[in-house]
């Protein structure tokens, strides 16, 4: 089989699927648009999607000749709050929406693998789960969406994803065993004080002088509650409190996130914020609400599952185009939750040296990219149907 020539057939029809993806974002949860669209794609194609999980997802599945395992290819299809400058022509015509971390790349490349794969169903024995999933950013539905069985009957034997990363080269396709993104918590503190006027602080509880204290105290967290050979970090983002300069206010609020590439690392960051904000807060006499939520945990590739993929890497763009990436991220990735469940690799994608970051209102993931993902996902397929027989 040709996969090369098969790709290089529907690849213009591919890149006009992403552009109209990326004329229409939708943030998470409400990527009805899209939803609709990605199904209307699959009927063209002759692939029957199944009905709604979550409500804006789409999840299909073909058969091979014959029974087998199950490969399970994932994209994520929400987009970001964010106005759009790139001056495309196919820019965004949803104001203060765009594609910014390239997730129209993602659902267009595992289209493009439902296309070339049900014209190979003779060819392999199983069967093939194609999942596009909504509310990647922030609301990390990928755990509803594993939770509500979207990935049983059959039970996925291998998952895998992409994700375009800018940085590196172009189209080359990157993987590391083990632990390849970091978990991230969300944390709010709000601290209640007592307020009053600015020339009598003495008759008030502050809780800005408290706040200022804490924020610096947990820079100490990772510095001196973590093993220096660990990873983590924990960085606060937004402060609020007060309308006046001459007034005291009653309350101040933080907000910020606590990231590790250890499970163990990730609770420790929780008990030294609490702990750290609690004291700080009873050494100001001020007294304080802490709002924590680990929505993302580890992403960890499985070492089976890595080896499959780099063996995919290498058949679908050739060993000069395949890296084994050198460090971890600390950014965060709701398909951690298929990995908790589910045997599978997490792959990156090289957007280009020169690409703008993600969630920046200039990137546009590029067209020249989506073969090299579309080939990785059908070999990765292939290769793990071909290893469970």
């Amino acid at each position: 089989m040709d996969i090369k020539r098969r790709i290089a057939g529907i690849l213009p029809g591919i890149i006009e699927f992403r552009h109209q993806l990326h004329r229409m974002p939708e943030i998470a949860g409400m990527e009805f648009e899209t939803m609709a669209l990605i199904r209307r794609e699959l009927n063209r194609i002759g692939i029957e999607p199944e009905k709604p999980f979550l409500g804006t997802d789409t999840v299909a599945l073909i058969h091979g000749r014959g029974p087998g395992a199950n490969v399970t290819l994932r994209a994520d299809i929400d987009a970001l709050a964010v106005n759009e400058e790139t001056a495309l022509s196919y820019a965004s015509q949803n104001p203060g929406m765009m594609h910014a971390c390239g997730h129209d790349g993602h659902t267009a490349m595992v289209m493009g693998a439902a296309e070339i794969l049900n014209g190979l169903r003779d060819q392999f024995s199983g069967s093939i789960r194609f999942v596009w999933q909504p509310g990647e950013e922030n609301r990390a539905l990928g755990r509803d969406l594993v939770a509500a069985g979207a990935l049983e009957n059959p039970k996925a034997d291998f998952v895998t994803a992409l994700h375009g990363m800018p940085g590196l080269p172009l189209g080359v396709l990157g993987v590391r065993n083990g632990a390849i993104m970091g978990s991230c918590a969300h944390f709010k503190v709000i601290i209640h004080g007592c307020g009053g006027h600015s020339s009598r602080p003495h008759l008030a509880r502050d809780p800005v002088v408290a706040a200022a204290a804490v924020i610096t105290e947990l820079q100490s967290v990772v510095s001196r509650r973590i093993n220096p050979l660990q990873p983590a970090v924990l960085s606060v983002c937004r402060i609020a409190g007060g309308k006046l300069a001459n007034v005291i206010p009653d309350e101040v609020e933080f907000e910020g996130t606590a990231r590790a590439l250890d499970m163990e690392v990730a609770a420790q960051l929780e008990r030294g914020l609490r702990e750290t904000v609690e004291n700080v807060c009873h050494v100001h006499q001020v007294e304080c609400s802490i709002d924590y939520q680990l929505s993302y945990p580890v992403t960890i590739n499985e070492p089976e599952a890595t080896e499959l993929a780099r063996r995919a890497m290498r058949e679908a763009v050739g060993a000069a185009m395949c890296v084994e990436l050198p460090e971890s991220s600390m950014g965060a990735e709701d398909f951690a939750y298929y990995l908790q469940r589910y045997r599978g690799v997490y792959v990156k994608l090289g957007t280009g040296e020169d690409s703008p970051a993600l969630h920046n209102s200039k990137f546009d993931f590029p067209d020249a990219a989506l073969s090299s993902g579309i080939a990785y996902l059908v070999h990765f397929a292939l290769a793990a149907l071909a290893a469970t027989k």
